[in-house]
């Protein structure tokens, strides 16, 4: 009698954790199945660094493994747990419980002191040893290092980046922009400051050959739409002739602008402070990039009133505006609701600029040579009726000078 009255209460707890293995394994069972493509694609969106085909891939990957992992709970795991606990006491199991909880928590207190020392606070602002090197700045989160010369490697080729005194990009610090020359003024991140491209390469420089114009970059790699509009905020009064502004947005890049691991604009484009958080909690956002409903919804018409704002800051400074959207391949039903939604609903003036999905760097998914060079066109020919200039020697043809085998 004494023997049972003592087991009694471990068997209680053995049967509640296998009913709990039995619930996780059910839940996991029916997220695989109401996980649909619909579901995702609501919830995790389109990125520019990842294929199409490769996300759409990864989503069934992770209804597989769902999938996996409930039926191992539910048929391996929860009576392997009803065995071994049920021959157990309840002090055995309390303490077998809290070891495993002091395990988790010491390996999670490990992981956040090494990502500590590893990782950058914002996952766009700085990769170490990168071209040009950025330096904090405490309204925008970063910015290019000013007067600096730099080369690196690209696509198997050599690529020369340099800056002038004001952080824009220019062929060579010796040659900074001019704020007195009439201008396009080419805000955004690093396809429009040019990544992989040496400085004749860029949008702005073929977009300002091409309407022999100066052209000033002052974009910044790793930036989302409310960095470049606070970017223009500061840099546009300087110009004492500014013609256009052109900025550009892609629906891949959109989920950059939900970001808060940086300086950031909210509701009504108030500034505010990065969100701080653990290393290994910033570490799973990365990786599992889940959006509710209602911050896409906020983030759309957050990003529609930066655009918004960005073209009135335009005006205010006698300059046209213009936003700019590349699509690699075929558009996915998630960029098409996006592209909608943010340009089309609030009238933005935009260029549409349809590329070869080949067009691309070697390893890398920004705009080779090649869809730079399509991009500054498109937009060269809208400014030309706007602005009311002839495009200096007509469209310049690409001049093949790109290494086609080297970039794919």
């Amino acid at each position: 009698m004494n023997w049972k009255r003592e087991k009694a209460p471990s068997t209680h707890i053995s049967a509640g954790l296998e009913a709990a293995a039995a619930v996780a394994g059910i839940l996991l069972l029916a997220a695989a199945l109401l996980a649909n493509q619909g579901w995702w694609d609501r919830h995790f969106l389109p990125l520019f660094f990842f294929s199409h085909e490769k996300y759409v891939l990864g989503e069934r990957l992770a209804r597989l493994a769902a999938a996996a992992v409930g039926l191992s709970l539910i048929f391996l795991l929860r009576p392997i747990v009803g065995r071994v606990t049920s021959r157990m006491s309840v002090g055995e199991i309390a303490t077998g419980l809290l070891r495993i909880a002091l395990a988790i928590g010491l390996a999670l207190a490990a992981t956040e002191g090494m990502m500590g020392h590893k990782f950058a606070f914002a996952a766009a602002e700085t990769q170490p040893g990168e071209e040009p090197p950025r330096q904090p700045d405490a309204r925008l989160g970063w910015v290019f290092v000013p007067a600096h010369d730099g080369k690196t490697t690209a696509g198997e080729r050599e690529i020369a980046y340099s800056t002038d005194r004001l952080g824009y990009r220019v062929p060579n610090r010796d040659t900074p922009v001019d704020v007195n020359l009439p201008s396009l003024v080419f805000t955004g991140e690093s396809i429009i400051a040019g990544y992989g491209l040496n400085w004749d390469e860029t949008i702005p420089a073929q977009t300002g050959a091409a309407l022999n114009t100066q052209s000033a970059a002052i974009a910044v790699f790793g930036y989302a739409n409310d960095q470049a509009y606070l970017r223009l905020q500061s840099e546009l009064p300087r110009f004492h002739r500014p013609l256009a502004v052109i900025s550009l947005f892609i629906p891949s890049l959109f989920a950059r602008n939900l970001g808060d691991d940086r300086p950031h604009l909210g509701p009504g484009l108030g500034w505010k402070p990065a969100v701080h958080r653990l290393w290994v909690s910033a570490l799973f956002r990365f990786l599992v990039p889940y959006h509710g409903e209602a911050e896409i919804e906020q983030g759309i018409q957050t990003t529609r009133a930066e655009l918004l704002a960005t073209a009135a800051l335009a005006r205010r400074h006698g300059a046209i505006s213009l936003v700019v959207d590349p699509q690699f391949g075929s558009e996915t039903p998630a960029e098409r609701m996006l592209r909608r939604r943010i340009l089309e609903e609030p009238g933005i003036d935009y260029v549409r600029v349809k590329l070869d999905p080949s067009w691309h760097l070697k390893g890398d998914l920004h705009p080779d040579p090649r869809a730079a060079h399509a991009i500054a066109m498109a937009i060269a020919s809208r400014l030309k009726a706007e602005l009311g200039v002839d495009l200096a020697g007509g469209t310049p043809p690409f001049n093949g000078a790109y290494d086609d085998a080297a970039a794919n």
